[in-house]
């Protein structure tokens, strides 16, 4: 009877494992892009991609295209275009969204090219905002909210769209001798911080929002992280917050080369284990 019963159970398994549904398919999660199969390459390359940015984004895409210079078997074709007609084969394509320090009008630009067609066609989007977008008088709260709900409803039109959130870049810290006095003498204002400091508190949001529900790229973790691990932070008020590393920019914001292959590495490693 025992070996009957155990027949009876193996056959059960194998017959769940082979109905489509009832196993779940290991996800395989690749942590460099040397980890990453030819097979994965090949794959993401015959997906539709739209990415909606402003100039960070150029960095960013900059960054991909020097990667792909020395990794042959990554073949994506980066095309910088909001027109439905050039998603009809595998694209990664990459446009102007909207005006700069003003993330709403980079939200209803983002919408309206996949309202007007892209949306249709596309297997994964993202809408990268700028660092110049959150400042000091920034209601973050308003701003995630509008984001958050314009989203959602894109989620709901384009249901078999992935959608990718990410966070706002940081910019590195304008720390003088009058701030080191303001921060010895106990000085509440320090105008120099405000900035990031909203940019953290938005970033807080979206990752609180979406982390675990829909993919996220944390672009604001990859600028504040140096080279051997360790975070570059300030503190106000017993807090911490994180600030863009030095040796990432040449300007204060914008991506040099090294900042540029950081954050384009981390964005293909995330499309390629979507």
């Amino acid at each position: 009877m025992k070996s009957k019963l155990s027949i009876i159970a193996l056959l059960s398994i194998f017959l769940l494992s082979c109905s489509g549904g009832k196993m779940e398919e290991k996800q395989v999660d690749y942590n460099a892009l040397k980890d990453v199969p030819a097979s994965a390459w090949e794959k993401l390359s015959k997906k539709k991609i739209y990415f909606g940015h402003q100039s960070v984004g150029f960095n960013i895409i900059d960054g991909v295209k020097d990667i792909i210079k020395e990794n042959p078997a990554i073949k994506l074709n980066i095309v910088e275009t909001s027109s439905p007609s050039d998603f009809n084969k595998g694209v990664f394509a990459h446009s102007r969204v909207g005006k700069n320090t003003d993330s709403k009008s980079k939200v209803d630009e983002f919408l309206k090219f996949l309202k007007n067609g892209i949306g249709k066609h596309v297997d994964i989007a993202f809408l990268k905002f700028c660092f110049i977008d959150v400042s000091a008088g920034t209601e973050v709260q308003e701003n995630f909210e509008y984001y958050k709900k314009y989203i959602s409803q894109l989620n709901i039109e384009y249901p078999e769209t992935t959608f990718i959130h990410i966070t706002v870049p940081l910019t590195t810290m304008k720390t003088t001798w009058k701030t080191r006095l303001k921060i010895a003498i106990g000085k509440e204002e320090i105008w120099e911080y405000d900035d990031n400091i909203r940019r953290n508190e938005y970033n807080r949001l979206l990752i609180k929002e979406y982390t675990n529900k829909e993919p996220v790229f944390d672009i604001a973790a990859i600028e504040s992280t140096f080279s051997d691990g360790t975070s570059c932070t300030f503190e106000k008020n017993g807090k911490l917050y994180s600030s863009m590393v030095p040796e990432y920019t040449n300007d204060g914001g914008h991506l040099n080369k090294t900042g540029q292959k950081k954050v384009a590495e981390q964005l293909l490693l995330l499309l390629a284990n979507l």
